[in-house]
This record gives C-alpha cells, structure tokens and sequence, in this order.
C-alpha cells in the first residue's frame, strides 16, 4: 500500500530524517512511535506529498507521491497535528467543501457526509460554527475530513494532544473502528495510545527506523514481554455490586477485588496477557455515573516492555540533544575569546574605530562644516 524507500529530509545542513525505509500493508493498524522531534511529523508529511524529501522515493499504491501527486493522493486521508479548519464555517459546510476539493459528485458528497458525520459523532454539531466547538469536536471534525472520499490509508498525525481523558478515550475508539475498513497510521509519543490502538509498530529515533514489527513480536522479543497480565487500581465511589455489574462485559478482565478506602471504595482489576482494558473500564465506570477519582497507569507487563523500548529510545535522542548543545557552547566559548570583551571579532575597523578611517571621517565633517560657513557669509 505505502512504500518508503531510502527517504531522507535535510532543514538547511540538519538532517531531520535520515535514509529510512518501510512498508505499510493493507488490514493495519500502524503506530509511528518516538520521542518528540524525532522526525514523525516530517515523515507523515512527507508520506502525504505535503513535505518535498531530500532524496528518495515514496509510492501510494504503486503511484509516485511527487510524480503522480493525484492518483497517489486519492488513497490518503490526513489529518495533520493542527487540524486544517476553516472556523468560521460549520461541520456541514466544511465537509461540503473537502468533499467538492476531493472531487466527489453531489450524489457521493451529501451520502458520504452523512456516513462520516455519524461515524465521527459530529451529526449534532453540524449546523454549530467551527469555532465554537470545543477541541474534541474539532478533531472530529478534523477526522472526518480526512476520511472523506473513503481512503485505503487514513493518516492522523497526534490526534488526542490537548484532549481532556474522555475525549481521548473517545478518540482511540473512533480510530479502532475505522481500523476495521481503513489501514491507518497513528503518529504519536504516548505509550498508551499506542498499545491500546495499534497492532504494528514502527519505532523512530534521531531520524532513523530502529525497530518495525508487530506488537506481539516486540513484547515478546523485550526481556519483559510475555508474561502473566497486569494490574490496574482505581478508586471509585459506590457499592461493589455496581461496579462488578458495569464492568463485567469488558474483555481482558480475569478478576475483581475490593477494599473499603474511607467513604470511596478501591478496586484492582487483574488483567489477562497483553490485554489493557483500562479505557473501555473508564467509560463504562462512567456511563454507570460511577465517579473515577484515581486510575494507575497499571499496564501490563508486556506493555512495560514497550515503555523499557521507548524510555531507551527518547534517551539517546536526549544524549544527542546534550551533546550537540555541549558543543555549540563549546564552538560559541571559543569565538567569544577570538576578541576581547565588548569588541566585535570582525574588528575595529566594522564599528569606525580604524585610526586612519576616524581621520578621514573628522576631515570630511570639517570640509562639510565650511561649506555651511560660507553658504551663510553669502547669505549675509
């Protein structure tokens, strides 16, 4: 579907992405992971023909992104990380014009608008302006332009950065059931995310691909994957009876048990291997208006391991990053010293401090000052 071959994007002389390759196949859910500034967002830019490479090649389903940019771009749906709104239209507006720019027929715009408003939870907002909806709503909005037109490959670019938690939660839902008819790329920096959506994993750092796999061959070949579930521990308010009642159609749940923590009661749910059941328990906690005060991060070992990996990753970039920054002090400590405090190192000469040029300057000034001298004796 996507083919990426030996890309590489250079800013001026710093390179921000170096030499990757990597395939993206048909029936995924792929996640871009890395440390901030490790080079997604210029990938996926790239991928999307919105970003010129430096050199290399990309093809979307066998076209050229930068030669056949039509054909190729029909098969993609983008949602950047700011989404491209125009606020001061509604949902039902914008969506009419995307759908006009990505050449549908008046008959496939107004059924397919309906389909995506519906997937999206947008329908009730549709006739509101743009900037009066909050940020979940937005990215809605921001998704469901990207999957106008119904692309093979829907590519979302951090979806949920500035989402409070049930927007987030509602987010990843949304990307899973479009992963059931779409391939998607989800670029991200959050472990969570990443393990409770994607099923392929595609780790970068410094610019480079370090790691591509599926998510089961990466726990499993981490010295911590593999092993019997996890924990999560949260703190609720109610009888356990309810609490066992709202949680008991959730997959991944091997067992519940409680203790009475003052006027709240704490649970822990023991998971089952890989499983990490901790959104849809949020939701369904509070769709039975069963307060969540606190909720540990508690996932399983397995996706410990993923952490392991990524906490491994975003330290050689901050390794980098000292360096670098260690020598440009260096490079800036050793030019300060080329000049003497308060002098410029081009010299005396830049700043008019030349003897010979002072001199020259203060004759000129005296041949102006005579001529004024004269010009007013005339006057007289």
């Amino acid at each position: 579907m996507i083919e990426v071959k030996n890309v590489s994007k250079n800013y001026g002389p710093v390179p921000a992405v170096k030499d990757i390759s990597f395939t993206v196949e048909k029936g995924h859910i792929y996640g871009f992971l890395g440390p901030n500034g490790a080079g997604k967002s210029t990938t996926m830019n790239m991928i999307t023909g919105c970003l010129a490479a430096t050199s290399g090649s990309i093809s979307i389903d066998g076209h050229d992104i930068y030669r056949e940019a039509i054909e190729a771009k029909r098969h993609i749906g983008y949602l950047p990380e700011q989404p491209p709104l125009y606020t001061d239209m509604t949902p039902f507006e914008y969506l009419s014009f995307v759908g006009r720019a990505k050449g549908l027929s008046k008959n496939e715009l107004y059924d397919q608008m309906e389909t995506v408003m519906e997937k999206t939870g947008i329908a009730d907002v549709a006739d509101r302006l743009i900037r009066n909806l909050s940020k979940g709503y937005k990215q809605r909005v921001g998704i469901a332009q990207a999957i106008l037109g119904d692309p093979d490959v829907i590519i979302l670019d951090e979806p949920t950065v500035g989402l409070d938690p049930i927007q987030i939660v509602e987010i990843r839902q949304l990307i899973q059931e479009l992963g059931k008819e779409h391939t998607v790329i989800l670029s991200s920096h959050i472990l969570q995310e990443i393990s409770a959506v994607c099923d392929w994993v595609i780790m970068i750092s410094q610019g480079k691909i370090v790691a591509s796999d599926s998510m089961e061959n990466l726990l499993a070949g981490t010295a911590a994957g593999g092993s019997a579930g996890g924990f999560i521990q949260l703190e609720t308010e109610g009888k356990e009876s309810a609490v066992r009642k709202a949680l008991e159609n959730i997959e991944g749940i091997k067992n519940l048990s409680f203790a009475e923590k003052g006027s709240r009661l704490s649970v822990t749910v023991e998971t089952e291997d890989n499983a990490a059941p901790g959104d849809q328990i949020f939701m369904a906690l509070r769709h039975a208006s069963l307060p969540v005060f606190s909720m540990t991060d508690g996932v399983p070992s397995g996706q410990n391991a993923l952490e392991t990996l990524f906490i491994q990753l975003a330290g050689e970039s901050l390794d980098a990053g000292a360096a670098y920054a260690a020598d440009k002090a260096a490079k800036k400590e050793k030019n300060s010293k080329k000049a003497p405090a308060g002098q410029s190192p081009l010299g005396d000469a830049y700043y008019g401090k030349d003897d010979n040029k002072a001199d020259a300057e203060k004759k000129e000034a005296d041949a102006y000052e005579s001529l004024f001298e004269e010009k007013e004796d005339d006057d007289q």
